[in-house]
């Protein structure tokens, strides 16, 4: 009921190996001039009470990054109010590309990873956020991770 990706669409291995960047489970720096957090794409399941997710990576403003960073284990840093950022995650399952898409980040309390919720346009993915999935499309989507083809990738 969740898949994750491992860095931004913008990572390059290359760049652990310098100062000016890093990637952890949860934050990103590429260059010391772009910002990343994870955080959690989530659509309900049609019929049931469940929540799929996508793991995915937002690019955010330098300010925004840096108070998510000093706020990200302090207690009650659920009050902040979310940040705009863009996503950065291509999920080769939807179509137009999802990179870039606006989306705003409700930071949750302590040890959740942020809800990302994107902004009400027409691209199939908000479509989904804002009216849910069936079991049928969970299945679709895990074949199509598990046992990509060369349409997928």
């Amino acid at each position: 009921m969740n898949y994750s990706a491992t860095a931004p669409y913008y990572w390059d291995p290359s760049f652990t190996d310098t100062d000016d960047s890093l990637l952890s489970s949860d934050q990103c720096v590429i260059k010391a001039e772009h910002y990343f957090v994870k955080g959690l794409v989530e659509i309900p399941v049609i019929g049931s009470d469940d929540v799929f997710s996508w793991a995915v990576w937002v690019t955010l403003s330098r300010e925004n990054f840096s108070r998510a960073a000093d706020m990200w284990e302090t207690p009650g840093r659920e009050a902040e109010s979310p940040y705009f950022g863009w996503l950065s995650t291509e999920l080769s399952l939807y179509s137009p590309s999802t990179i870039n898409l606006k989306t705003h980040v409700h930071i949750r309390p302590v040890g959740q990873r942020p809800f990302i919720e994107l902004e009400p346009t027409d691209h199939p993915l908000a479509v989904e956020q804002r009216n849910g999935i069936t079991l049928d499309r969970i299945r679709e989507i895990a074949e199509a991770v598990l046992h990509p083809t060369s349409e997928d990738t």
